[in-house]
């Protein structure tokens, strides 16, 4: 199985979190130590213990190995807003250094690291630079989030063709139904399953939020337990 992964989400609020914590339940019922990471966050909420963000503590919770926040999130935000914009309201400089030797030393502590973006696949983190330049240094494989709304074939096809543009493996997708109401899924989900070329890890129904502990289930690890291992 590869060792660590990055969760590219079409859009913002489209799952990305949700989707994280489903892999990350069912690698753990496979046996595998996990850690979740989330290098960069926005709309962090103060607390007496500083800056913290609802999605890297979802991280925390569901995975296996504990850790200090600040190595969950290294970069946490405090502006509901963009990266860039977000980082510029707090005087913050966002190193891909800093991420990258985080991640390493994530790697060495769990048999499995899923990282979790932030906002879509462009997202910026500056003035001139996107997140996407990182995950492509870094050369994760990319697992791609797709929000089943209305609108989401055109989001999740456009970056599924940027990803790949960045030469970067796109390891699988996962559906996630974010509106019980949205018509046509089936055809929707027949759509993205024709022109997507990464296998399909499953179909996440819209899951209130007191039995989202039971989000593994939905979730089939064996195209990641086949891919060979990205050290």
């Amino acid at each position: 199985m590869i060792s660590s992964l990055f969760i590219a989400g079409t859009d913002t609020d489209v799952g990305k979190t949700v989707a994280s914590k489903a892999i990350l339940q069912a690698a753990a019922k496979r046996g595998l130590t996990t850690i979740g990471y989330k290098p960069v966050a926005a709309g962090c909420e103060k607390t007496d213990q500083g800056l913290r963000n609802s999605d890297a503590l979802h991280l925390m919770k569901v995975a296996t190995q504990e850790l200090p926040y600040h190595d969950v999130n290294p970069y946490a935000l405090e502006l509901p807003a963009s990266p860039n914009i977000a980082a510029r309201h707090d005087n913050v400089v966002i190193d891909y250094q800093v991420i990258s030797d985080k991640l390493a030393q994530l790697k060495s502590k769990a048999d499995f690291v899923l990282v979790e973006g932030a906002g879509g696949w462009r997202v910026p983190v500056s003035d001139t630079d996107c997140l996407s330049t990182w995950v492509k240094h870094e050369q994760l494989p990319v697992v791609l989030i797709v929000g089943v709304k209305l609108g989401c074939l055109s989001h999740a096809l456009l970056t599924a063709e940027s990803i790949e543009a960045d030469g970067l493996n796109i390891v699988g997708w996962i559906a996630n139904r974010i509106n019980p109401g949205t018509e046509h899924y089936a055809e929707i989900i027949e759509v993205l399953e024709s022109r997507i070329k990464a296998p399909k890890l499953g179909e996440i129904p819209y899951v209130p939020s007191a039995k989202r502990s039971e989000l593994g289930k939905y979730i089939n690890l064996e195209p990641l337990l086949e891919t060979e291992a990205v050290v």
